[in-house]
């Protein structure tokens, strides 16, 4: 299975740059998308996390320019240009630049003002699919703007920075695991994120004899904001029931003994929480033990929690993992999951790296068959996380 070359990708975003803008640019920033491999909807119940960046990319190419107070925009996937003025930014409605400019907001706030720039974004990051290209593109532009106004806020402040201009100028109340995972991803290293106390640790993957296969699955169901909406008020609502200010401090056996006093929904969402947040730590033991039987095998049964407890799945997700596990280890799937917030999106499975165009094939073919449309499909290990460059490069 070919991978794309990220050195091939910076070239072309300096390219269109040029053709742009008529000069070559200064500063070069590359920042990944993430999947997660396990920890689904419990992010905003204390629970813990485990993505990684993922080798797909979000290059922002730029420089500071001689024109008047502002920052040209160029999108080279829309063929967009969007100009904003600097010291006067504020939400464009539904625009994709809101990423951008909210993130140069953040800098003002903090004292540090950019010059005129122009930038072009140049992006192979599927959108739509639950693999956070919006929060690739906060932190590429993020360390764009490190390298013009020569400030370097750090990982983490860098990371908050960027989750502050999602809320803000995009309007999204996400977590901050898109931006952890984009900020601190490593080679052959997963993203630990505890969302209670937001401790970040990387927990090594060095066998490069498995990987990971995401699809898109390119399904968009309806209604996904009003069910994730619902979600999160019936996860808060049975949290009170049961007497506890945070699900780290319920244990299974406690919710057993008073799950009656949770209505049916209520008592799905919090057993989907309290058991993902369980699978998620003996993930990381089978990381660190290199047990990747046990690995598949949770990420397995978060799928069925996701399916049947919190009830995000959809058609297309359970037969991508259903096909999986009809192709089994004996044909080099070890586990899948649905991933992201569901209602469509993508999964992630667990391949042997020896037979991954193989099992990709498999499922692309299953797939087209049952739905008439052919998914995308990329496999990945654990990529770098964020970070600039002046000069373009290969990895």
């Amino acid at each position: 299975m070919i991978k794309p070359n990220l050195g091939e990708q910076v070239d072309d975003a300096c390219q269109h740059y040029e053709s742009k803008f008529g000069a070559k640019p200064d500063f070069v920033a590359a920042a990944p998308g993430r999947v997660n491999l396990i920890g689904e909807h419990i992010d905003y119940n204390d629970g813990i996390v485990l993505p990684m960046a993922i080798e797909r990319y979000t290059i922002v190419a730029g420089a500071a320019s001689a024109g008047p107070n502002r920052g040209r925009l160029f999108s080279n996937h829309l063929q967009e240009m969007i100009e904003v003025e600097l010291g006067n930014l504020h939400p464009i409605p539904n625009c994709w630049a809101n990423y951008v400019t909210g993130v140069i907001a953040g800098f003002e706030r903090l004292g540090h003002r950019a010059p005129s720039f122009d930038l072009v974004v140049h992006s192979n990051i599927p959108v739509g699919a639950g693999l956070s290209s919006s929060a690739a593109l906060e932190v590429a532009a993020a360390t764009f703007v490190e390298g013009l106004t020569q400030v370097a806020l750090g990982k983490r402040k860098k990371a908050l920075l960027c989750q502050k201009a999602e809320h803000e100028f995009a309007g999204v109340p996400c977590g901050v695991m898109d931006q952890f995972a984009s900020t601190f991803g490593e080679g052959n290293r997963l993203v630990k994120i505890d969302c209670r106390d937001q401790v970040v640790e990387l927990v090594p993957m060095e066998n490069e004899g498995v990987s990971f296969l995401v699809v898109d699955t390119k399904a968009k169901h309806n209604l996904v904001d009003g069910a994730y909406q619902s979600r999160r008020n019936q996860c808060e609502s049975a949290l009170a029931k049961l007497g506890y200010k945070s699900y780290r401090d319920v244990s299974i056996e406690s919710f057993e003994r008073t799950k009656d006093r949770l209505d049916q929904f209520e008592r799905r969402r919090a057993r989907h929480v309290l058991t993902e947040i369980e699978r998620t730590s003996q993930a990381v033991q089978t990381l660190v033990d290199r047990d990747w039987q046990t690995l598949g095998e949770l990420l397995y049964a978060s799928h069925e929690s996701l399916r049947d407890d919190f009830e995000v799945s959809c058609p297309e997700l359970d037969f991508v993992v259903e096909t999986c596990q009809r192709i089994g280890v004996a044909g080099g799937v070890l586990g899948a999951r649905m991933t992201g917030g569901g209602f469509g999106g993508s999964t992630i499975s667990l391949v042997q790296s020896s037979k991954l165009s193989l099992v990709a094939d498999q499922i692309q073919d299953a797939f087209e068959a049952e739905f008439g449309v052919n998914p995308g499909a990329f496999s990945t290990r654990p990529a770098q996380g964020a970070r600039l460059v002046r000069e373009p490069f290969e990895t």
